[in-house]
């Protein structure tokens, strides 16, 4: 295995580092993207039974922040439902921008991962490819010892940064799917309580 990496030349070094990026996020937004963690179903209906019971004040707030990234949205509306519901509205669209932002780390990196690393493969056939006519030029087709490593040198690298760059795309898009469906779902979360809560009544928060 080492004898196959070392063929590969000096580029298979940043190629094996971004197959360690991947992946190490990929595990951690696996672990971190958990939709009972992040937007867990029941937390709507508690939200509710503690207005209908009158039992939200300043310390439930602050554990509804503390719960989940929809506890934060809620609980940002909740804040601001007394002064109507364009106000609420927009405290929710804030806090969902950070929410969003905080889902979407390292989306970037994985996606930019996929796009280089067959580059970098690339760039491994290319410079093989050339130490191969090097060779050619300077010994003729006779030294088959350059010749067989300039082109294993291509082929290795070739190989390498598709291995990387396919998980990298699979990982990148599932990702961003399963972020938009957290999305959505947050969306939805928080639009129902701003409906049930400027259709019946404001809510006023009790002090602790």
């Amino acid at each position: 295995m080492f004898q196959i990496v070392a063929s590969g030349g000096w580029l298979m070094l940043p190629i094996i580092l971004c197959s360690i990026a991947v992946i190490a996020i990929s595990v951690e937004r696996y672990w971190t993207l958990n939709p009972e963690k992040i937007a867990p179903k029941h937390q709507l209906g508690q939200v509710w039974a503690w207005l209908q019971n009158n039992e939200l004040d300043t310390e439930r707030l602050k554990e509804l922040r503390r719960s989940s990234q929809l506890g934060r949205i809620l609980a940002a509306g909740l804040s601001n439902s007394r002064h109507g519901r364009d106000v609420m509205r927009d405290s929710i669209e804030e806090a969902a921008s950070q929410v969003v932002h905080e889902l979407e780390r390292f989306l970037g990196a994985l996606g930019t991962i996929a796009a280089i690393a067959p580059l970098l493969g690339l760039l491994g056939t290319v410079i093989g490819m050339i130490k191969v006519f090097t060779s050619l030029n300077l010994h003729g087709a006779g030294n088959a010892v350059v010749l067989a490593g300039g082109i294993s040198e291509a082929l290795i690298t070739t190989a390498a940064g598709l291995t990387v760059a396919i998980p990298a795309m699979i990982a990148h898009r599932f990702y961003v799917r399963r972020v938009d469906s957290l999305v959505v779902t947050m969306e939805q979360e928080a639009v129902k309580l701003v409906d049930a809560l400027h259709n019946e009544r404001r809510v006023d928060l009790k002090s602790a």
